[in-house]
């Protein structure tokens, strides 16, 4: 991890068919609801809402099924417009490994964010705690674990 990003990855005992309408659903890392169903489109914007955290707008960059989604969120300003300079981009890749699939998350653009240092570590520090819950929540529901 850099001041800039964060990069995570890990090993899912399901295949990419599983684990693809989790990632594409947006925002679905940052609400404590169950998934929504609703599958990524490049250019369409929605909210995740968290009851304790707030609402995050998310807005879809690219999507690729079912190897890779990119969306733009604003993670360090829960109820504000999405711009680009008050967001970071987060883009999952999956690949297939045998009946297994690789999933790799990378969040860039803190340093670009207009806050404080000290905010931005916090931020930094707060979303690679947040990546490992959303692995785990991942790989419980791919899995066909209750979540």
């Amino acid at each position: 991890m850099s001041e800039d990003r964060i990069e995570r990855e890990t090993l899912i005992a399901a295949p990419i068919e599983r684990v693809w309408p989790l990632v594409a659903e947006p925002g679905f890392w940052a609400t404590d609801e169950n998934p929504s169903g609703t599958v990524a489109e490049e250019g369409q914007s929605a909210v995740a809402t968290h009851s304790e955290h707030g609402d995050f707008p998310v807005r879809v960059e690219k999507v690729v099924p079912p190897t890779y989604v990119a969306y733009r969120w604003v993670s360090a300003f829960p109820g504000e417009e999405l711009r680009d300079d008050n967001s970071t981009l987060v883009e999952f890749t999956l690949t297939p490994e045998g009946d297994m699939t690789r999933l790799r998350v990378v969040e860039s653009g803190f340093a670009a964010l207009p806050t404080s240092e000290d905010n931005r570590r916090n931020v930094i520090k707060d979303h690679a705690d947040g990546w490992s819950q959303c692995f785990d929540a991942i790989r419980k529901r791919s899995e066909g674990l209750s979540a």
